[in-house]
């Protein structure tokens, strides 16, 4: 089968919330070329320091100026550094559980503490937690679903409880991977955000009610704060990547001089990075079901990125695609199996049931594979 992909970069058409110009240039590349041509980086910084200057001056109950979610991953250390040693704020860092942390994520996130900054690192039911991850990848494809919930509300929770106001997180996703026009321009994520953009694949935490036993009370860590929680306190969550250029690979050099380690000895699971997802053991399998749902990966994400930063043509990107994207997660679907307890057939056969039947060859009902054991597609990249 054909299908259409970015002239610019390497995204296809069956990526949710893309569009194309009448060039053929995706969402993505279109922001991409407005951060580059369009925007007044200059103003927008002031208009930063502006908010920033505006938080300072308030008195602060706690003696923290602002929330900083982390992961110990590049983008939150570097927000982190970047509020504490560049804007000179006292920020409180709140970092939500992984699933499975790796050996380096977890030196990563001490990491923070190291350069001055005080992390609050919530530890969550392990037990319930798990229950909604295996139901999770059952009921939408992503066993990471929980944790998409919890990075986003306990940092909100714990501002609410500690009466911060202000929340600093780091790109906005629909600005570098594409989305809806007025979601690219958008600097503030709030609850609508999550709601649209927060990866919830439109299953609700209310819904997690009655799984295996779990209770509403279980899923205090989940629930969102309240609109009049929220106003009371004047909860304020920007995108630091609205108000100053994102590049990630540029950011990564500053927070490697302040402790932050990569992975030297080979790319993560899924791409020909070293340097994203460092801190999650399965994060190759939550990648790899994006491939078998719409036919692309997180190779053709950094492929897509380092396109638009001009560090790739179009063609050197096509071929790193070609190497890393779709390759079974033998790495991600082993430590799946021990995690949560399904057998590799149980969750292979869940795979099966979200990989799309037009993208992928299927013979008698069941899907073809080369020995390795990687689909065989039905289309190519063009």
């Amino acid at each position: 089968m054909k299908i259409r992909y970015c002239k610019k970069c390497l995204f296809p058409e069956t990526k949710p919330d893309l569009f194309f110009d009448d060039r053929g240039v995706c969402s993505a590349c279109i922001a991409g070329e407005q951060k580059f041509k369009d925007i007044n980086w200059k103003q927008r910084e002031n208009d930063f320091y502006e908010i920033i200057n505006y938080y300072k001056k308030k008195p602060h109950e706690t003696g923290y100026d602002c929330i900083v979610p982390v992961s110990g991953g590049k983008d939150s250390t570097y927000q982190a550094y970047f509020m504490k040693h560049v804007c000179g704020l006292n920020p409180l860092c709140v970092c939500f559980e992984t699933t499975a942390v790796t050996e380096l994520g977890q030196q990563n996130l001490d990491n923070i503490s190291k350069m001055g900054i005080d992390v609050i690192h919530f530890k969550k039911n392990y037990e319930v937690y798990r229950k909604m991850v295996v139901e999770s990848f059952r009921r939408v494809g992503d066993e990471m679903w929980p944790n998409h919930i919890g990075i986003f509300t306990i940092p909100v929770m714990i501002a609410v409880k500690f009466n911060i106001p202000l929340i600093i997180w780091g790109e906005n996703s629909q600005q570098e991977y594409g989305g809806p026009l007025e979601s690219i321009h958008s600097n503030i994520l709030n609850r609508r955000w999550l709601e649209e953009f927060g990866g919830l694949l439109g299953n609700r935490i209310q819904d997690m009610v009655g799984v295996d036993g779990i209770t509403e009370k279980d899923l205090t860590p989940y629930i969102y704060p309240s609109d009049e929680e929220i106003e009371r306190v004047g909860i304020t969550g920007l995108f630091l990547g609205h108000y100053f250029f994102w590049d990630a690979r540029k950011q990564l050099e500053i927070v490697k001089q302040h402790g932050f380690k990569v992975k030297e000895d080979s790319p993560i699971e899924g791409t020909y990075t070293n340097y994203e997802n460092l801190d999650e053991k399965l994060v190759g399998l939550h990648d790899y079901l994006k491939f078998v749902k719409y036919g692309f990966g997180r190779a053709t994400d950094h492929a897509g990125i380092d396109i638009r930063n001009n560090r790739l043509t179009r063609e050197e990107g096509k071929k790193l695609v070609m190497q890393y994207d779709g390759k079974y997660p033998h790495y991600a679907v082993s430590e799946f199996i021990t995690y949560s307890g399904l057998s590799k057939q149980e969750i292979d056969e869940v795979i099966d049931s979200y990989t799309n039947t037009i993208l992928f060859k299927n013979e008698d009902g069941k899907f073809v594979r080369d020995a390795e054991g990687n689909l065989i597609r039905n289309f190519e990249i063009e």
